[in-house]
């Protein structure tokens, strides 16, 4: 094993850390990766929660299943004009007629939104499907050092690009 392999191990391993402690219940967990185009990875890990039992509320920072999704990225990145470093997240959409992406600095388990911990935030482009999902599905697009983070829920499709330095 490479020494960076051994690295990403153990930057894994301790990434995950406080998101499994903080995942409990019984809602289904997933994760969607991007894999950069020099072997580094962008993950998120959220709940996939039903549409019929999952409301949010226009304005207001969006937790599916009562936990936040968890961003654990392997690069810097950028989301808008904001850098993010290497490491842990939590990651807030935020609904309305233009929905809005928080990434948040504050990964404590159970802890409260804290706005004054916010790191990155950047519109969304929104759009209405024609075919509501039933479920929350999240998914990344890769080109380049882009990932574009994909959000599903109802009848609304938003994206938000992350960018790898």
């Amino acid at each position: 094993m490479s020494a960076t392999q051994v690295w990403r191990a153990v930057l894994i391993s301790l990434l995950l850390s406080p998101w499994a402690v903080a995942q409990s219940g019984s809602t289904p967990n997933s994760t969607t990766t991007c894999n950069l185009d020099d072997g580094r990875q962008v993950y998120v890990r959220y709940n996939a929660v039903s549409t019929k039992n999952e409301r949010f509320s226009n304005g207001k920072p969006w937790a599916p299943g009562g936990t936040p999704m968890t961003l654990f990225t392997e690069a810097q990145l950028t989301l808008g004009s904001s850098m993010i470093p290497i490491g842990a997240y939590t990651v807030y959409p935020i609904p309305g007629k233009n929905w809005t992406l928080v990434v948040n600095k504050n990964v404590t388990p159970g802890a409260a939104y804290d706005e004054k911990q916010d790191i990155a935030r950047a519109q969304m482009e929104t759009a209405q499907v024609t075919q509501p999902s039933d479920t929350l599905e999240v998914a990344f697009a890769h080109v380049g050092a882009r990932c574009t983070l994909r959000v599903y829920i109802g009848k609304f499709a938003s994206f938000a690009d992350f960018t790898a330095k």
